[in-house]
């Protein structure tokens, strides 16, 4: 196997929950997302963007957390790690491309982007939660009408770990299969 391939990619990848406050700058990020914009995407739409959230952001994102929430005190979950990227379907209109594989391509981006991520050096976690297509929080981000969050790439340094637990292998046998013959057949 050739060193770098996706496959390799994708067999190291994992997720961490834990990261230091170390993120990639700006610059580095466009890079990783000019390439993760080269999922599939049928008519070219681009139906996604995301959002950069560093600093007080995440603080004003832990408050519109908490006011979903009904809590007095600002959620402290965005500040688990120095870069969060809010990653937003944002549906054009089309008469070929429905509305669920525009939302495809947008969690598409959003894959290839912790993948390319990972492989940079960088700890990569997709977060999600009941508040993730609350208003307050829509409006915390700036969404129009015709967008939706879909989550947040937590992004940080990769803490040193003795060791890596990995996951489960997919037993792929049991979840790729031949389409029925018909019953004419």
């Amino acid at each position: 196997m050739p060193s770098g391939s996706a496959l390799e990619a994708v067999r190291a990848r994992r997720s961490w929950s834990k990261v230091t406050d170390e993120a990639p700058t700006h610059a580095e990020l466009l890079t990783l997302v000019t390439a993760a914009g080269r999922v599939a995407d049928h008519s070219s739409l681009r139906p996604w963007r995301l959002i950069e959230l560093r600093g007080s952001d995440r603080e004003r994102l832990g408050r519109a957390i908490a006011k979903v929430q009904g809590d007095k005190s600002p959620s402290t979950k965005p500040l688990r790690a120095p870069l969060l990227i809010a990653v937003v379907a944002s549906y054009k209109k089309s008469d070929k491309v429905p509305r669920w594989e525009q939302e495809a391509v947008a969690s598409g981006v959003a894959h290839v982007l912790s993948l390319l991520l990972d492989e940079a050096g960088w700890g990569v976690i997709w977060r999600t939660g009941g508040y993730t297509r609350a208003k307050a929080v829509a409006k915390a981000h700036g969404l129009d009408k015709n967008e939706q969050l879909l989550g947040w790439l937590y992004v940080g340094g990769k803490p040193p770990r003795e060791r890596l637990g990995r996951r489960k292998a997919v037993e792929a046998r049991k979840l790729v299969s031949r389409m029925p013959a018909s019953k004419k057949d």
